[in-house]
């Protein structure tokens, strides 16, 4: 192979910066395999190296975890914890005391009833809103959690709380601290993926940052439709071995420089990722194939019905990535905040995703996978038991409320057909097993093998952690 020129102003590779050479490789070597490895900028860090499997802090039996997150606030007196009182009360007025009221409030406001009926699943009689209609039949593997309080109202704030324990960004996701204290299965799939819509939720890719830790253990997202990952594959002429090559001499400079410059870690990272990308090429385009699934698996996630498809095509896709070894996955669904028409707002989300998730726990417990499987189902915060703004009382809504919210989980070593904790009468703040976000955090870390007083991480001067300053574990909601 023709030796390629240096870049201008330098007489030999001794003499040439790491970083001249890098700039001057555009230009000699021609390798469009590498420029479209590096113009994929979206966040993905895997390797044998930093994301090698790590063993568990203590025994657990979930191994990875698939979290459904629901963005624009669910309201839970509509779907998992009805309040009979609300029927009384409906349209009262009614005059909210605490701080937590919305700060668009204006004008008399009035109670609301929900306008579903509920109805008692499984063996434990677990209360589900009627339009959970494929959950009933998996209620004795759901466990739901009626006591956690956020602090925040707004929703990018409330978001980056329940994704990063930070409500105002910056920090690493829940994800990434998994990925960094136990590494992946797959080192040829990222440890930590992304199932987005397509617009973003509030508060954008902040949702899933590495934050302060290393980019290995920021997610990567992914796309259930068409090309999984824009420019994943090389431009046509390029092959495979003349990716090898280019890459294989990258990192050949790469080790030389960082012999002289260790604690420079930023193109390590890179060079990870670049990596990972050329691995990615051989085995994402077969995870994300669902074609290669049978007629009855689409059919049971909903995959071509209208309401249920796109959601359906996510949690599909979370089972077969999990299966492969990924050791955290993250899918959005949107629409959630109903301000005004919950009726038919709510419903048209309930319906949309009832389906999905209930497939994705009947197959994972099928396929023997939903114990080592932590699933999680949540918004940022819980809804008012009283109407939105915009609606007034002819089509009522819920503004948003921090001090309730209902969380389910299933697999993973929680408590199977299990309601813990309680709202008040009228579901405006919770009243019994009572716990902030932080103490759910440090849940889920224990249920996958993780204390979160180990799993730090030194910067700024000081050892942070996914609670930000300590929690404690919600002891019942653990088998």
């Amino acid at each position: 192979m023709k030796k390629p020129s240096l870049p201008f102003g330098c007489c030999n590779f001794a003499k040439a910066s790491r970083r001249d050479f890098l700039y001057g490789l555009g230009a000699t070597l021609g390798t469009a395999a590498f420029n479209a490895l590096l113009r994929a900028e979206s966040p993905k860090a895997d390797s044998a190296g930093p994301l090698a499997p790590k063993p568990q802090h203590h025994s657990a039996k979930a191994k990875a975890c698939i979290f459904l997150f629901m963005e624009g606030g669910p309201s839970h007196v509509d779907t998992f914890d009805p309040k009979p009182k609300l029927r009384e009360l409906h349209m009262k007025e009614f005059v909210r005391q605490d701080k937590f009221a919305s700060a668009m409030a204006s004008g008399k406001r009035y109670y609301v009833e929900s306008p579903f009926q509920f109805r008692k699943a499984g063996q434990a009689g677990i209360d589900l809103c009627e339009h959970f209609q494929e959950l009933a039949k998996v209620a004795d593997e759901l466990c739901i959690y009626r006591g956690c309080q956020g602090e925040s109202i707004n929703h990018p704030t409330a978001c980056y709380h329940m994704n990063t324990g930070n409500r105002f960004g910056g920090d690493p996701a829940m994800g990434a601290w998994v990925t960094y204290g136990l590494g992946t299965m797959n080192q040829n799939l990222p440890a930590f993926v992304v199932l987005p819509e397509l617009a973003y939720p509030q508060g954008g890719a902040a949702n899933w940052s590495n934050g302060f830790l290393p980019a290995f253990y920021q997610g990567t997202p992914l796309r259930a439709r068409g090309s999984p990952i824009l420019d994943l594959d090389p431009p046509d002429g390029v092959t495979r071995e003349v990716q090898r090559r280019n890459l294989d001499l990258l990192s050949a400079l790469n080790r030389e420089d960082a012999k002289q410059h260790p604690h420079q870690k930023e193109l390590a990272a890179r060079m990870e990722t670049y990596e990972l990308a050329y691995r990615m090429q051989a085995q994402v385009p077969d995870v994300v194939d669902l074609k290669k699934e049978d007629d009855k698996t689409l059919e049971m996630y909903g995959i071509g019905r209208k309401e249920t498809d796109t959601f359906g095509r996510r949690c599909l896709l979370a089972r077969k990535l999990v299966e492969k070894g990924v050791r955290f996955v993250q899918a959005f669904a949107t629409g959630w905040d109903s301000h005004d028409y919950i009726a038919k707002s709510h419903k048209a989300r309930m319906r949309a995703v009832d389906r999905p998730i209930a497939a994705l726990i009947t197959d994972l417990k099928q396929r023997g996978l939903l114990d080592e499987t932590l699933i999680i189902w949540c918004g940022e915060f819980g809804r008012t038991p009283d109407n939105g703004l915009r609606g007034g009382t002819t089509a009522p809504g819920r503004d948003h409320n921090a001090k309730a919210m209902s969380i389910m989980m299933a697999g993973g070593g929680v408590k199977k057909g299990h309601v813990i904790g309680a709202t008040d009468e009228i579901g405006e703040k919770a009243v019994e097993v009572v716990h902030p976000i932080k103490d759910l955090h440090v849940t889920f870390l224990r249920l996958l093998g993780l204390d979160d007083r180990k799993l730090t991480f030194f910067h700024e001067g000081r050892f942070k952690q996914l609670s930000q300053t300590g929690g404690e574990v919600i002891k019942e909601l653990i088998a």
